[in-house]
């Protein structure tokens, strides 16, 4: 795994999670207050700063809290959480949704876009290796505090819009069974980027490569999420083999 402590690893997971809730930075008393690991605050803020000097976390010039860096990020989603089951009621519902558009594959992929966007409340993005794109919840980008920001604003809705770019992107993802890629904002080479997250899963059917994706926050609720993509993922393979 890492080559950190196991108060570390906690300490880790908990600035994760706090700040994937609330947007702010996290300090140390927040980390004692709400999730008691049993030291005391300073013992909490030294093993802070010793994960900011390693990399795990950084410090908004504004303010005295950390937030955690995309490593963090990955290492949380790779090793530390615990993905959410989907209820059966809401397998049944998705798959109800899109059972009749399953008879051809534009259709299908735009309504799955659709969905995702409705229930992940991020912009989602379905994509053919012939170039056809389907772009559903770009507003949804409006509620994310990241973006109140305009630089920030323009630079992920300039994202959006460059197809090519997305293809580089989406094209890192394999079509393999477990194949969902994440990929931060600061690994694309514009600073406004930085808050940004991309979640994409690839598939092969009929003889194309497509893509699923989601673009958003970096703070993306991934124990539902990535559960959530690749279960549209397993819809889409099944609908269109029947």
């Amino acid at each position: 795994m890492i080559d950190l402590t196991s108060r570390q690893v906690q300490i880790l997971r908990s600035v994760v999670e706090e700040y994937i809730n609330t947007a702010e930075p996290v300090g140390s008393d927040t980390i004692d207050r709400k999730f008691n690991l049993g030291v005391s605050p300073a013992t909490i803020r030294n093993e802070m700063v010793y994960l900011t000097k390693h990399g795990y976390l950084k410090q908004p010039h504004t303010s005295s809290g950390r937030v955690p860096t995309s490593l963090a990020l990955k290492i949380y989603i790779r090793d530390l959480m615990h993905e959410k089951d989907l209820s059966i009621a809401e397998e049944v519902s998705l798959k109800e949704r899109i059972w009749s558009k399953r008879m051809e594959l534009d259709l299908l992929l735009q309504e799955s876009a659709r969905l995702l966007a409705q229930r992940t409340r991020a912009v989602s993005i379905a994509m053919t290796d012939d170039h056809k794109t389907f772009i559903a919840g770009s507003a949804y980008l409006l509620s994310m505090p990241e973006f109140f920001d305009i630089d920030a604003m323009r630079a992920v809705l300039n994202l959006v819009d460059e197809v090519q770019l997305l293809e580089e992107v989406f094209a890192k993802a394999g079509t393999g069974e477990q194949a969902i890629q994440i990929v931060f904002g600061d690994e694309l080479g514009n600073k406004h980027l930085d808050a940004v997250g991309l979640i994409v899963t690839g598939f092969e059917i009929g003889g194309h490569h497509c893509w699923l994706g989601l673009i958003g926050s970096s703070r993306f609720d991934y124990p539902y999420v990535i559960p959530m993509m690749r279960y549209f993922r397993e819809c889409i393979i099944g609908l269109l083999k029947e």
